[in-house]
């Protein structure tokens, strides 16, 4: 146990930031770095002040999947402050709150899993689809992939039991992943050529012809470039179909060097206030939109980016490097920012031109880092 001397010290580096803005990440990283956070003036100004409930669901996780984690909050909400414990993992089942998707918990057990005591075997219930968060089938397409090929061998899995559009919900993912004692240094320069195109088109409590008509309409678009796609259909009813009613489809493109593209789309809420989506505009726009995310290149795509930077920054102390593509999303760079104030590493950006007669030019991003020499202390060993 750690003295008392140790723990004022620790405590005497709290981190301090304001606003509701990437609250997640300042937890992650928290847990990670153990270093304790503060948050202050949470929508101080707004009709609604404080943290909101899918925040405080959040906070619920959390604490279920530590030992000794100290949680506080004051009466209005508007200040947070957490000093983190040891993550503990374990077999845990868990109902998200129905204003977010299951995927902005899900991602968040991503970031932690593998650095926990025990394997995390958690039960999601929750909604499945909705147009805000990943889903689980992008977070299978694009996050575990580089998971499994870089970190841990097996017994990472995403299971989709149920489905559950917004707003009603009702749907459950199974998500296990297996603890890892260190990590190995990455070195992620090539991408390769895209060399085949998968997905799902799913529906829930409507006609059968639904998911067939958006991955037809997907297919039109895509066929266009990449001869080898293969998109199926997930109907779902009764029992596996959720509360709501809702469709949608979910892309992915694999290239020579395995490396994925993923993009994804989801009808509007049936309780929304904007007009009903047609089935063959969402595949249009989501094959669009995926070989849109081709076209920006590098080695991880955008829902990728921050979790590359993360284990990138938790290798051992030897120099990791990934190459993104031309666009860093404004959460990847705010992640950043807060992995320079929480571990004290700072990455080395260059451009990199290149021109082809197809796309002309084209500018990609390596990023450098050396790496902090971190150690899953909590992992038992034999």
């Amino acid at each position: 146990m750690p003295s008392l001397d140790v723990k004022q010290a620790a405590l005497s580096h709290v981190l301090e930031f304001e606003g509701s803005n990437y609250f997640r990440q300042r937890l992650i990283l928290s847990l990670l770095s153990s270093r304790p956070v503060k948050i202050v003036n949470i929508r101080s100004k707004d009709q609604n002040p404080g943290l909101q409930d899918f925040e405080a669901n959040l906070l619920r996780l959390i604490d279920a999947i530590t030992n000794g984690t100290k949680i506080e909050v004051n009466q209005t909400g508007t200040r947070f402050s957490m000093v983190p414990g040891m993550l503990r993992g374990g077999q845990i089942s868990h109902d998200c709150n129905l204003a977010r998707g299951i995927g902005y918990y899900l991602e968040v057990l991503l970031f932690i899993g593998p650095f926990c005591k025990l394997p995390l075997q958690v039960t999601l219930n929750g909604v499945t689809n909705n147009q805000l968060d990943p889903s689980p089938d992008q977070i299978k397409y694009s996050m575990l992939p580089l998971l499994k090929r870089y970190y841990i061998d097996e017994g990472l899995e995403i299971k989709i039991n149920r489905r559950g559009m917004h707003p009603g919900g009702g749907g459950q993912v199974y998500f296990t992943c297996p603890v890892k004692r260190s990590l190995k240094p990455m070195q992620f320069t090539d991408p390769g050529l895209v060399k085949r195109i998968r997905g799902v088109a799913y529906g829930c409590r409507v006609s059968p012809a639904t998911a067939t008509r958006i991955l037809e309409a997907a297919k039109s678009v895509l066929t266009n470039f990449v001869p080898d796609v293969y998109i199926y259909s997930d109907h779902r009813r009764g029992d596996q179909a959720g509360n709501s009613p809702g469709f949608g489809i979910t892309l992915v493109a694999e290239t020579t060097k395995e490396i994925y593209y993923t993009a994804e789309l989801c009808s509007n809420s049936s309780k929304g206030k904007n007009e009903p989506s047609v089935p063959e505009n969402l595949g249009e726009e989501c094959a669009e939109k995926l070989l849109d995310q081709i076209f920006n290149g590098g080695c991880v795509d955008d829902l990728c980016q921050s979790l590359a930077f993360q284990y990138m920054v938790l290798c051992p102390k030897d120099v990791c490097k990934i190459l993104v593509g031309e666009k860093l999303t404004p959460y990847s760079i705010q992640y950043l920012k807060h992995i320079q104030q929480f571990f004290g590493i700072m990455f080395k950006i260059d451009e990199i031109k290149s021109t082809t007669e197809d796309s002309g030019s084209t500018v990609k991003h390596m990023m450098t880092c050396v790496g902090s020499g971190f150690t899953n202390l909590n992992k038992t060993t034999l």
